[in-house]
């Protein structure tokens, strides 16, 4: 578990099975991805992310507040392997996905900054990688503020199809003297 001064990045919890539903079914939060989730696939996907922690001792964390212990969405590390077919891998990916009324509040840079401390401190990473689809500024302005820079290498996320308004991605990255630096 990682913390920060407002929140708590913790393994799921079958509690966050519910409101994770409803952030994944809100076409407000999901609008740069390509559909909503429904129930089945959310479960499917939050499955994935507890045995991903276990296994690895990081992933894709369940944000909480501390201040009420509310679940506001995820925060953390995944890694990308050379057959998913996104540019520059093997790497180490950050991302997020917080609800909707939480967003503007400085939460999603708040857990990312403490997910790269681990990246670098305790993995030891020499780089972290962001991506998202290229209209998605918020997601861009996040990966900024926490001193990701855009590596200009625009590519087709292969798991869309040609033509698909949101095929089109950006990638943004970190090292880890850029992040000491900034420290």
């Amino acid at each position: 578990m990682l913390e920060t001064k407002r929140l708590q990045l913790r393994q799921w919890q079958d509690s966050d099975i519910d409101p994770y539903c409803l952030i994944n079914a809100s076409e407000q939060v999901m609008r740069y991805f390509p559909s909503v989730m429904t129930k089945e696939e959310t479960t499917a996907q939050v499955g994935r992310a507890r045995s991903y922690i276990d296994n690895n001792g990081y992933g894709f964390w369940a944000v909480e507040l501390k201040s009420t212990q509310e679940f506001i969405g995820f925060v953390g590390l995944l890694a990308q392997s050379e057959e998913s077919g996104l540019p520059n891998t093997p790497f180490v990916e950050i991302g997020w996905r917080l609800d909707s009324k939480h967003w503007g509040k400085g939460y999603a840079p708040e857990a990312a900054q403490a997910a790269l401390e681990f990246a670098f401190m305790e993995l030891k990473l020499e780089q972290v990688y962001s991506f998202t689809a290229l209209p998605n500024l918020p997601s861009q302005r996040v990966m900024e503020k926490i001193g990701m820079s855009n590596t200009g290498q625009d590519f087709d996320h292969p798991k869309l199809p040609k033509g698909h308004e949101l095929e089109r991605h950006c990638l943004f990255k970190i090292t880890r003297e850029q992040w000491q630096s900034a420290q």
